[in-house]
């Protein structure tokens, strides 16, 4: 059966430098290929940390140097990567989609998330980013607004907040490509972190987590799946140790219960099984795949992968 599918590529997808990245994209786009020669309406989300981490290293180098060319927010630096990755993504896309003979525009949307000023986030940031600064340096950087912490007798770095995603700001957008036949790239790297001032969208120091965002987007596009992919085939309770379970299925219900009791790892599984809770509770019929990208095709029939649903 042919589905409306928001794809999640994880960071393995991407590559981690501007070579790595386009060799990466060559198989990636093969499977997206694929899922579209079937008939399936995708619509492609993507992270971006080692990208965006390589720009605001980049100005954070630049500022350093007599120039003294001013750091980027970090706004900014996920706009930058979105069209960077989506530059790479949609030309690798259109070239396989092509040799398929299937002449399909395929388009990156520079995507705003809206994320609440009030969001408790922001109370603590916590999310390292960039390179290390001396003391001098740090409170220099704290005078201009920035928040720094010291990592470990290592220096400071700065750090910023991870909101929760409210609102995709082009989420109309995204429906109009959808409905006139394009693949549509969005929420690049989770979307560029924004709060709403009246009419007006400021940026924020943030970085908004790609499957959360996706599975925002998923709800508001009415996709009938959220197919995350990773570096596993399967999500897994006890990963890694003797008596590790791989799960095929999972129940919103059990998901939630091995999630209170610590099951999944809080900086890699974890928001990925929330995100997926998320979207497969937020309507009948709804369901969400975890698995790695060259089982997509394989986790759609339901031979592999992890399903959760209601």
């Amino acid at each position: 059966m042919k589905k409306k599918i928001v794809l999640a590529l994880g960071g393995n997808a991407l590559g981690c430098d501007l070579a790595g990245q386009m060799q990466a994209l060559q198989q990636t786009a093969q499977t997206i290929a694929e899922l579209v020669a079937q008939g399936h309406q995708v619509v492609i989300t993507h992270g971006n940390g080692p990208q965006v981490g390589m720009i605001t290293l980049a100005f954070e180098a630049a500022a350093r140097t007599e120039a003294h060319t001013p750091m980027l927010p970090m706004s900014v630096c996920v706009a930058l990567s979105q069209g960077y990755i989506g530059y790479d993504l949609q030309n690798t896309l259109r070239e396989a989609l092509l040799a398929r003979n299937l002449d399909i525009p395929v388009a990156t949307v520079i995507t705003q998330v809206e994320v609440a000023a009030g969001d408790a986030a922001f109370s603590q940031p916590d999310k390292p980013i960039g390179s290390f600064f001396s003391e001098a340096e740090a409170q220099a950087l704290i005078r201009q607004g920035y928040t720094m912490k010291e990592d470990a007798g290592r220096g400071y770095r700065r750090v910023v907040a991870s909101p929760k995603p409210v609102d995709i700001i082009e989420k109309e957008t995204v429906k109009a490509l959808m409905a006139a036949g394009q693949v549509v790239i969005t929420c690049g790297g989770g979307g560029i972190p924004v709060v709403r001032e009246g009419q007006h969208l400021r940026g924020v120091s943030a970085v908004i987590d790609k499957d959360w965002a996706s599975a925002t987007l998923a709800a508001m596009i009415d996709a009938d799946m959220l197919i995350i992919l990773t570096a596993v085939e399967k999500v897994a309770l006890h990963f890694g140790k003797a008596n590790q379970q791989l799960l095929d299925t999972l129940s919103v219900r059990d998901a939630e219960r091995f999630i209170a009791e610590g099951h999944f790892a809080a900086g890699s599984m974890l928001p990925k099984v929330e995100a997926a809770v998320a979207f497969a509770r937020s309507r009948p019929g709804r369901q969400a795949l975890i698995t790695e990208l060259r089982q997509a095709k394989a986790g759609i029939e339901g031979k592999t992968g992890t399903l959760i649903s209601q």
